[in-house]
């Protein structure tokens, strides 16, 4: 059996760049990018050891034969943080589509919102209470 390592989610963008300043305000950093230079077809950021890769629908066509397609409702993304309303005020603020107000959950233990990244991918912002 393989043995497997580093697990990372890859997105699929219409707007690289503008996905990738979503995730970067969200305080991910940037790790790597193909090519170095120029137009970059991908891009991964980390944040606390896990990694998002992000790239071009293009890319993925031409490079691997893929055809992503739909609205972005296949993945969530869960961004663990301090303080959900403070998160979900400043991504909304920032532009960032609400999709579920902060609420309380769990018999009181989680306080979650939701938002759609540029693609409309929901990201989840979670703590714990």
């Amino acid at each position: 059996m393989p043995v497997f390592n580093r697990p990372m989610i890859n997105l699929y963008s219409r707007d690289l760049l503008q996905a990738v300043a979503f995730y970067s305000g969200c305080g991910f950093t940037e790790r790597f990018r193909t090519p170095a230079t120029g137009e970059p077809s991908h891009i991964e950021l980390t944040l606390d050891g896990f990694t998002i890769g992000i790239a071009t629908i293009d890319a993925a066509r031409d490079h691997h034969g893929l055809d992503p397609k739909g609205d972005g409702r296949w993945i969530e993304i869960v961004l663990w943080t301090d303080d959900t309303d403070a998160a979900l005020r400043d991504l909304a603020e920032k532009g960032a589509k609400v999709l579920s107000q902060a609420h309380t959950f769990l018999d009181g233990k989680l306080r979650a919102a939701w938002i759609a990244d540029p693609d409309g991918n929901p990201v989840q912002l979670v703590q714990r209470l």
